[in-house]
């Protein structure tokens, strides 16, 4: 892109004031995964009506689809949507999932103001070493750094893996005083995409390991913690998507109430994308279906819009406290 610009820039605020009033508060911030303007319209709506800190979040894969120089631009026009309404909440552009030092050194020189990088899935001392080197481009600009221990099983976007590894908390510690990041994600039990358990019938989702939440907040009391994998998968969606000619069988998702105490807790970041996913296109199906003359993409697209904006309210109102804590 040539030329950087710095966050403040854009109007954005990084995660520090957000994590602290929200560990001190017992809620989470949300940080919904956006991909084009209908999804970004939608979320900045639903935390500009909840008057809730929202951190919109894009992953790798996001980035490349939505073109860099764009979201630039996207996000500045974010915080000018939010202020048009006369909501004064602050908005965080955050890179989720990040895998190498370039793509977060890139994020960082083009206007984000929080950046994750994830070396979960390296030995421990390559982890550190890279969230180190990560933390220190980073911090240099102010902008915040999420790093991860423990893998999530499931598959989003870039991210895959066959199975959970939860976060050791005897770790935490010395990770988090070598590397000086500011977020921490953890495994205890989510996982991403909308199929996270294969249950058989009649059995439950099985609870969050809030024995290693617990444990890991006693190591580092008062640091913010972040839960990746946290759709609920909600079973309406999925009923519609099949309804009308979708193949979602056995998708599965984390119950609110498991959320809600979690954000209650230590966990002051809690990740959406998959539940907004099913929104979006559950409605686009419904419509299309309702609506086969149609072909202008404003009706369906705005749709399903107006469902994301529903959805997004219901999460900041009622699973993650947000709405009013600005």
């Amino acid at each position: 892109m040539g030329d950087s610009v710095h966050f403040t820039e854009l109007g954005l605020a990084n995660t520090r004031e957000m994590f602290k009033k929200a560990v001190n508060g017992g809620y989470a911030v949300p940080a919904y995964n956006f991909n084009n303007l209908e999804q970004l319209q939608a979320i900045v709506t639903g935390c500009a009506e909840t008057n809730s800190p929202v951190i919109i979040q894009v992953s790798k894969g996001a980035r490349d689809y939505a073109d860099q120089t764009m979201l630039r631009y996207m996000a500045m026009g974010a915080v000018q949507m939010a202020q048009g309404m006369g909501a004064q909440i602050p908005i965080c552009l955050h890179l989720d999932h990040g895998d190498s030092f370039e793509l977060c050194k890139a994020c960082v020189d083009s206007g984000f103001s929080s950046v994750m990088i994830d070396g979960s899935h390296l030995p421990y001392e390559e982890n550190v070493a890279l969230t180190k080197k990560v933390v220190e481009y980073a911090h240099g600009y102010d902008v915040s750094v999420e790093g991860e221990l423990g893998v999530l099983a499931g598959i989003e976007d870039e991210v895959s893996a066959e199975t959970s590894t939860y976060t050791r908390p005897e770790e935490v510690e010395d990770f988090v005083k070598k590397t000086g990041v500011d977020s921490l994600a953890i495994s205890i039990g989510t996982s991403h995409g909308a199929y996270k358990f294969k249950l058989k019938d009649g059995e439950e989702v099985p609870e969050l390991r809030f024995d290693i939440l617990n444990e890991v907040e006693r190591r580092i009391p008062g640091f913010p913690i972040v839960l990746h994998g946290a759709s609920s998968v909600i079973p309406e969606y999925v009923q519609i998507i099949n309804k009308y000619g979708g193949k979602m069988e056995g998708a599965v998702g984390i119950p609110e109430a498991q959320l809600r105490r979690a954000a209650s807790g230590a966990v002051c970041k809690i990740n959406i994308d998959s539940d907004g996913r099913l929104a979006v296109t559950a409605k686009i199906r419904e419509y299309m279906a309702e609506h086969p003359e149609e072909f202008d993409p404003r009706k369906y697209l705005g749709y399903a819009r107006k469902e994301l904006i529903k959805l997004i309210k219901h999460k900041n109102e009622a699973v993650l406290g947000s709405a009013g804590r600005v």
